[in-house]
């Protein structure tokens, strides 16, 4: 089945407020142990970064990159997990701006543009939520700097998927928290289409984890460093 813009959304606006309570201040412990180590290895934030945070959620992330003295551009599609995460993070709105903005809309991303290009971007486990990734891409790689990255993590589409369709790009619903009001709208992608959307944007592929929750040798996530450079070649001189 296909769902909406629409449909997605209203799935995470009746979950917004149940979402920042299951993470509080610290996220939970899949994110704290699974996502964010191996996230923040590829991300490497520094002081002077100018960062894009990709439906951001309660702001958690945000929050810890402005921590270590970046500056932060945070959107969200959700205006109630917008306002949510202002009043969570609310030490740190000197340093993060919050936003409304459709990752599926090319003027809705642009309109996030600053006077000084994006030196990384991030998302954190939203790629699988997000029904069109190939517009968010495209304008990512023109919103970074040259030689700035995108980070994201996202469900490992080959273990965790609900049907047993792999290769045909699909959408079903689920749950990311037991107990949350609404199902939400899953959009699996194989590993070959995100890829390739990466590189059809005009990015490189320089770093790539899968990480697994607890010691179980299946794993859950993958997590992606793509690089924006004017050509291959200028990655290796």
């Amino acid at each position: 089945m296909d769902f909406s813009v629409t449909e997605s959304l209203a799935a995470w606006e009746a979950n917004a407020e149940f979402w920042d309570t299951q993470m509080g201040d610290n996220s939970n412990r899949f994110h704290r142990e699974v996502v964010r180590p191996k996230v923040s290895q590829l991300l490497n934030v520094q002081a002077s970064d100018f960062v894009l945070d990709i439906a951001c959620g309660n702001g958690n992330y945000s929050a810890y990159m402005a921590a270590q003295g970046a500056d932060v551009v945070a959107f969200d599609y959700s205006e109630t997990m917008i306002l949510l995460a202002k009043k969570r993070q609310g030490n740190y709105l000197d340093k993060i701006e919050f936003c409304v903005a459709d990752a599926t809309c090319p003027e809705s991303l642009y309109k996030l543009k600053r006077n000084r290009k994006f030196t990384k971007a991030v998302s954190n486990m939203a790629i699988m939520d997000i029904t069109d990734i190939r517009c968010l891409w495209k304008c990512v790689y023109d919103l970074l700097e040259k030689d700035g990255i995108f980070v994201f993590a996202t469900q490992h589409p080959c273990f965790v998927t609900l049907t047993d369709q792999y290769l045909t790009s699909h959408s079903y619903y689920g749950d990311a928290i037991a107990g949350q009001p609404q199902k939400q709208c899953y959009y699996h992608r194989s590993l070959q289409q995100i890829f390739n959307l990466c590189f059809e944007a005009g990015f490189i592929i320089d770093g790539f984890y899968e990480e697994a929750y607890g010691i179980k040798e299946i794993p859950d996530i993958i997590i992606v460093r793509a690089r924006k450079s004017s050509s291959l070649m200028d990655h290796f001189l």
